[in-house]
């Protein structure tokens, strides 16, 4: 299979040295197309260039992706798959511009650096450059599972944009504190901070940006809880132990 990879930095380059295919690097930064290539194996191409390849990966931020599809459309002569977080987005806009290729969605639910890990996929048509793609995957040791679009998308607002929004509230909210009056709870969290601020700032405003609903539901939340009084935050808690994660409409639902 011959590949190209549109946009080189980790998550590109994850992909590409997972996938067994003859990678092909283009990012809008020659030098980082360069170090992928170096690093991975492959070969550098022009951003911008016409050169086809039997399958186009895209690799770009999140917000950029309907952009990128359109521009690097006319790269594949058998289809395009891209691994920048969001689904809905992506897949309508390769049905516009690859209405006879082969189609699909990917998100690695983790950082390269952690991989392997559980990968989503939207198979939007099937096909062999699918199929063999998802079988690496899979060989590489993750777990490939079909979801939809929408399916997709509305779990992204809970597990990124409500988990990342909650976790650096704590980090903002958090005063510093001598180690010793550290509890379970307060170092599992500050475990967290660290994790979650450890990366990079523009993957997570993507994230926020694109899933912006979850992080409205944490400051709902938090303010349900920081306004109740003590019956009705024993409701809420309650609510939350007896079910796990649970939306405020249905905790407040919930019987005492």
């Amino acid at each position: 299979m011959d590949l190209l990879v549109v946009g080189a930095g980790a998550m590109g380059r994850w992909f590409g040295r997972t996938v067994d295919a003859e990678p092909a690097f283009a990012d809008v930064d020659l030098d980082v197309a360069e170090s992928a290539a170096d690093e991975v194996g492959g070969r550098v191409v022009p951003f911008d260039g016409d050169e086809q390849f039997d399958l186009v990966c895209l690799a770009v931020p999140m917000g950029l992706a309907e952009e990128a599809i359109a521009e690097h459309a006319h790269r594949t002569t058998g289809g395009m798959c891209d691994v920048t977080g969001a689904m809905g987005g992506p897949v309508s806009a390769m049905r516009e511009h690859l209405p006879d290729r082969e189609r699909f969605s990917l998100h690695p639910l983790f950082a390269p650096q952690n991989a392997p890990g559980n990968v989503a996929v939207v198979s939007d048509t099937t096909g062999p450059l699918a199929d063999a793609v998802c079988a690496d995957l899979s060989t590489a040791g993750n777990h490939v599972f079909e979801t939809t679009p929408d399916e997709h998308d509305a779990a992204m607002e809970t597990v990124q944009a409500a988990a990342h929004a909650a976790v650096l509230a704590f980090g903002l909210a958090a005063d510093d504190v001598r180690d010793e009056f550290a509890t379970p709870i307060s170092a599992a969290l500050d475990e967290l901070v660290t994790a979650v601020s450890g990366g990079t700032p523009r993957v997570y405003t993507d994230i926020q940006s694109q899933f912006g609903a979850g992080t409205d539901r944490v400051a709902d939340a938090a303010r349900a809880l920081a306004m109740a009084d003590d019956e009705t935050f024993a409701d809420l808690y309650r609510a939350v132990a007896a079910t796990g994660a649970v939306s405020l409409d249905d905790a407040s639902d919930a019987e005492p």
